[in-house]
């Protein structure tokens, strides 16, 4: 699988107005805006660009061309008319501030009442606004994976045919090899353990392992539900590819060329240095009643050997009353009115914290649950992001940094130890269920948080009956 900004390869139109330039801040644009007149031809671009929206995943939005060339009040309706899907563009139909709890990721600003202006004086709207979209072949590819099933309707897609007939470990079968396929897309099956068409035990326990994070019984007979969840409609793939476009939208269109993504749905995370992928590893974030936030916040120091205070909500419901003989075994005390585990291999942090500016206390760090890096749904935390070898990771920002030396030393001290950053690494916590696979074709996967809904809904889409992962595991770290 080929991870880019998906994973690591890595409201509605009213809002799209009050969040990007609608009004100018200088008497120069002011003036370009208003010697910028419609005419017949720039009113047929807009319509003809408008009536291209499928491209975008924007077909189910009502999206109109209002006024007419002449008077001023048709031409500040056609010039709403064209800020409001210049803004869908630009920025995303939808508000993922108000979509979200929380949301922090940088996003575009572009001057759109500027831009206009200087497509109507040039004549070449249609230009402008296909300029404001995402330009890269993640996003081409999702438009035109979108166009293709648009045009094939809302039918199951035939991948998986005689869904309804139940089948049993050991079995043979000529539906075995679409299954397999969906089972390695979602990284349940290794590309390598397919046995023709016979049902054998490699795919057996894949598929108890996916029928155990959707609360299904895993028997590893692959029955309605498990086909129901390989086996996507049409509808349910172009939904999942829409809101991939929509959120594309959202996020800056010039990332710093030094940066960390991490993918919440698939559990993944990019590592950018000077605008090439150095690195790409496993990572493990909230479960979905601790959700991780979609939040952009720099890492600005590493933290070697690093104690934690635990939160009063984990306190409350999950150490409270286990006495002073599990506080002992956990290396916890308490002091000045908190839990505090102190450092060790042992510590909920393990060996290194990467320390972020935010105020929800959401940090990427170490652990001694290596274990959880082998499921393959891997949001298993109260929020923050457990990163796979992440001492290997710090090893490697302190080396890009050139602070090794100083790493080095408060690593081999076995204290607590804070060693600062040159500079800050920004760091993206963002939400896409499209991966790539080695051929450049769109994989859906699943939405862990059930976050799809509502962005789908902003884009017009009706409900998704999709089926939504099962928390498990107990685990007291943050």
């Amino acid at each position: 699988m080929r991870y880019g900004l998906f994973a690591c390869s890595l409201l509605v139109l009213s809002f799209a107005l009050s969040g990007c330039d609608t009004s100018t801040n200088s008497a120069q644009t002011s003036a370009a805006a208003e010697d910028a007149r419609w005419t017949d031809k720039t009113v047929e671009q807009l319509r003809e660009a408008i009536d291209r929206r499928a491209a975008h995943g924007l077909d189910r939005m009502r999206l109109t061309v209002e006024g007419k060339p002449g008077g001023a009040e048709g031409q500040a309706a056609l010039t709403q008319s064209a800020l409001r899907y210049a803004a869908a563009l630009a920025r995303g139909a939808s508000d993922p501030a108000k979509l979200n709890n929380i949301y922090s990721v940088p996003r575009p600003d572009p001057r759109l009442r500027a831009g206009l202006a200087d497509a109507l004086a040039k004549g070449k709207v249609d230009d402008w606004l296909s300029g404001l979209a995402p330009q890269d072949d993640n996003y081409r590819g999702l438009s035109k994976a979108y166009l293709a099933l648009r045009k094939k309707g809302d039918a199951p897609e035939a991948t998986i045919p005689d869904a309804a007939k139940p089948l049993e470990p050991g079995a043979r079968d000529p539906r075995i090899p679409a299954i397999a396929r969906q089972l390695v897309a979602s990284d349940y099956l290794g590309s390598g353990s397919t046995q023709g068409d016979t049902y054998g035990p490699a795919m057996v326990k894949a598929v108890q392992r996916m029928q155990a994070d959707y609360g299904i019984k895993p028997d590893g007979v692959i029955g309605t539900q498990a086909l129901a969840i390989l086996n996507l409609s049409n509808a349910d793939r172009a939904r999942a590819i829409a809101v991939a476009m929509e959120r594309l939208r959202w996020l800056d269109r010039n990332p710093p060329a030094t940066r960390i993504d991490v993918n919440l749905a698939s559990a993944r995370l990019a590592y950018w240095r000077d605008g090439k992928l150095a690195d790409t590893r496993k990572v493990v974030v909230g479960k979905p009643e601790t959700e991780t936030p979609q939040l952009g916040s720099p890492i600005y120091r590493l933290v070697a050997n690093p104690s934690w205070t635990v939160p009063r909500s984990i306190q409350s419901k999950e150490i409270a009353g286990k006495g002073a003989g599990y506080l002992r075994r956990n290396n916890m005390a308490w002091k000045d009115g908190w839990i505090v585990q102190q450092p060790g291999p042992t510590n909920s942090l393990g060996l290194v914290k990467f320390d972020m500016r935010n105020e929800h206390q959401i940090y990427l760090h170490d652990t001694p649950a290596k274990q959880l890096f082998s499921e393959v749904q891997r949001q298993r935390s109260h929020g923050c992001v457990r990163v796979q070898d992440a001492l290997g990771f710090a090893a490697m920002l302190a080396k890009d940094e050139g602070i090794e030396a100083e790493w080095e030393k408060a690593r081999a001290s076995g204290k607590e130890s804070f060693v600062a950053l040159p500079r800050e690494i920004p760091v993206r916590l963002i939400y896409q269920t499209v991966l790539f696979d080695e051929a450049g074709e769109p994989v859906i996967r699943a939405d862990p948080y059930g976050w799809n809904d509502r962005v789908s809904a902003a884009l017009g889409f009706p409900a998704s009956e999709g089926h939504r992962l099962r928390a498990s595991g107990e685990d007291i770290g943050p």
